[in-house]
């Protein structure tokens, strides 16, 4: 046996131990990525946004927001809010918020933030609450009370109320903004071949749900975020900062009008975001 005879099989022993330990670490490589993966995906995991309507609007006021969310990857939903009063309303949205899976984020708009306020109370899956120029009621008071305690407000001028008949015979009174007066009242800053849409298909509510008192305050206990416009018209931006204040809330100013979630969704989604992120840490 000559030297290259002996060497020859050597080189082809060291090849197949290299390429064993190759395909062993590669295996192990691609178990290591099978166990991390479930943990990334846990932590990429988002929370699912609620976003509440208010008067006047519906969900489709929030056509621009949801589009942004989405983009980000949130899982989003907007249901409709019923606007007969403030206890039945926020029975029904607490009723939908048992078929959302995981942690919630719940927003609110105008006459949705007392909305949230009643529904979230109590529900351990509501990480954090989002008041959109929004009420945020105390237990013992209402929406109507609170637009009054602070000046500013110019919408009882522009209101139109119709009656409608109740279950036990009696009369109620919708609430809705005149046609001629939405743009100004609601909406100054978004423009009117979109506020005569608006104005046209708004979502009236029973003066009884404005009028009605709170009998929960969620924002005691649960963080929340607050989005304050300065151009407000319906609910003044001094009421506005009260009701900030007193919930400890995270809170943004913006100038615009009531209609925020329209005129500056960018705006809007950021303060969402930013509430949602607590929720994965």
């Amino acid at each position: 046996m000559n030297a290259k005879s002996v060497v020859r099989p050597t080189r082809k022993s060291a090849a197949a131990v290299a390429a064993a330990a190759g395909v062993a670490a590669a295996s192990l490589a691609v178990t290591a990525q099978a166990h991390a993966a479930p943990e990334h995906r846990a932590e990429e995991k988002k929370p699912t946004v609620v976003l509440v309507h208010g008067a006047f609007a519906d969900s489709s006021s929030w056509n621009d927001v949801i589009a942004r969310l989405k983009r980000d990857g949130y899982p989003v939903v907007a249901p409709a809010n019923p606007l007969r009063g403030l206890d039945s309303d926020a029975q029904y949205l607490a009723g939908f918020l048992k078929s959302v899976k995981g942690p919630v984020v719940l927003a609110g708009h105008s006459y949705g933030g007392a909305v949230i306020s009643e529904a979230a109370a109590g529900d351990p899956n509501v990480k954090a609450l989002v008041y959109i120029a929004a009420f945020a009621p105390d237990k013992g008071e209402s929406a109507l009370e609170l637009s009054n305690k602070f000046p500013g407000s110019t919408l009882g001028d522009a209101l139109n109320p119709v009656s409608f008949p109740l279950p036990d015979g009696s009369t109620g009174t919708d609430l809705y903004i005149k046609a001629d007066k939405f743009h100004d009242q609601f909406a100054a800053d978004v423009p009117t071949r979109v506020t005569d849409l608006m104005a046209a298909t708004q979502r009236p509510v029973a003066a009884s749900a404005l009028e009605e008192k709170a009998t929960r305050a969620a924002w005691k206990t649960v963080p929340s975020w607050n989005l304050i416009t300065t151009e407000d018209k319906n609910i003044p931006p001094a009421a506005q900062r009260f009701m900030a204040e007193r919930a400890h809330s995270h809170t943004t100013e913006i100038k615009a009008s009531h209609a925020v979630s329209v005129s500056r969704p960018g705006a809007v989604t950021r303060i969402i975001e930013q509430a949602a992120r607590t929720t994965q840490r």
